[in-house]
């Protein structure tokens, strides 16, 4: 255990210029007595880590010095290469990048992880895009990707259902969603915003560079304006009553958020063991889609409209195969 310790804190002194002893105990998970220690059995053993006095001090290394460590285990030389994902860095143009980076790291492997890299390729593969859809890699990917990855500013065209806009950006990061590019990123003076990077019509990248939040958390801002998303489509309300199969079936029929909300609002089941509850959907239109593929599990119970499109599908269905019986 203490000799994982002290190989990440030779590492991390090693991909930084200075450290605090707080900085490396709460890195390390340690109490800053024990850093002390550490730094002390390393340079015992060889490793030149310097200790700066004073209030802008903390632990260094000397002289340049890098190690030669090769430690990685099977599994996480196998989880290394994990890590890209062929598809979406061909798309932002970083093949070549993270193909040389690849090599780079095979080559540092112990000879006994050489396969590494296959033995990852033949255990997981990811296939992005939803089913029953070939996606098109939007044209102004590749331009947006490299001032990401630069923090430099740029103009855009953004085709919204009102007419183009022009804007002055800052890209923070990207995300790929079910085979959808989205950009997130600040308007210059303004909040972050999320854009799908197909409906970009043209982007400039500018000369000068921003500089990041550090607050900002690409992660959390996409889940929150998820979540903002799935709440703003949902308009309308459908009262419906489902039989434990339709309850069952709820997951596969409705946006999750949806399904969520009409759980948590359910009242208790009735003699037949049917259960009613409030589901919040996109429109009537999209509902009759959406719990058309309930069938017999689901009854609308409300708005009146949608019960009687039910009731004329249930009459025609009803008509159809008493014709096919008679035949």
């Amino acid at each position: 255990m203490r000799a994982a310790r002290l190989i990440k804190m030779v590492l991390l002194l090693q991909s930084r210029p200075v450290m605090t002893a707080a900085e490396l105990a709460r890195e390390l998970e340690v109490s800053e007595r024990t850093v002390t220690r550490d730094a002390q059995a390393l340079s015992e053993a060889g490793v030149p880590v310097y200790a700066d006095r004073g209030r802008a001090g903390g632990y260094r290394l000397v002289g340049g010095y890098r190690t030669r460590l090769t430690g990685l285990a099977r599994s996480e030389a196998e989880a290394l290469f994990l890590s890209g994902v062929p598809g979406a860095l061909r798309e932002m143009g970083l093949a070549d990048a993270a193909s040389a980076a690849r090599l780079k790291v095979a080559a540092a492997l112990l000879p006994a992880l050489r396969d590494a890299p296959d033995s990852a390729a033949q255990r997981f593969h990811l296939d992005a895009p939803a089913w029953f859809r070939e996606p098109e890699p939007p044209a102004l990917l590749p331009a947006i990707a490299e001032a990401v990855w630069g923090d430099r500013r740029v103009t855009a065209r953004y085709r919204r259902r009102d007419g183009e806009v022009e804007r002055t950006l800052e890209p923070y990061g990207l995300v790929l969603k079910a085979g959808v590019w989205y950009l997130c990123a600040r308007v210059a003076g303004g909040s972050f915003r999320t854009y799908r990077i197909d409906r970009f019509t043209d982007v400039a990248a500018l000369e000068e560079r921003f500089g990041r939040d550090p607050d900002f958390d690409l992660p959390g801002h996409w889940a929150e304006h998820a979540e903002r998303f799935a709440r703003s489509i949902l308009r309308a309300e459908v009262v419906v009553r489902l039989s434990p199969d339709g309850v069952r079936g709820l997951p596969y029929a409705l946006d999750p958020l949806a399904v969520r909300e009409a759980v948590a609002g359910a009242g208790e089941p009735d003699a037949d063991g049917w259960v009613t509850v409030t589901v919040p959907v996109e429109s009537e239109e999209v509902a009759h889609a959406q719990l058309a593929a309930l069938g017999p599990e689901a009854e609308v119970l409300a708005p009146a409209g949608l019960r009687a499109r039910f009731a004329r599908d249930a009459a025609r269905l009803a008509a159809l195969y008493r014709r096919a019986e008679a035949r």
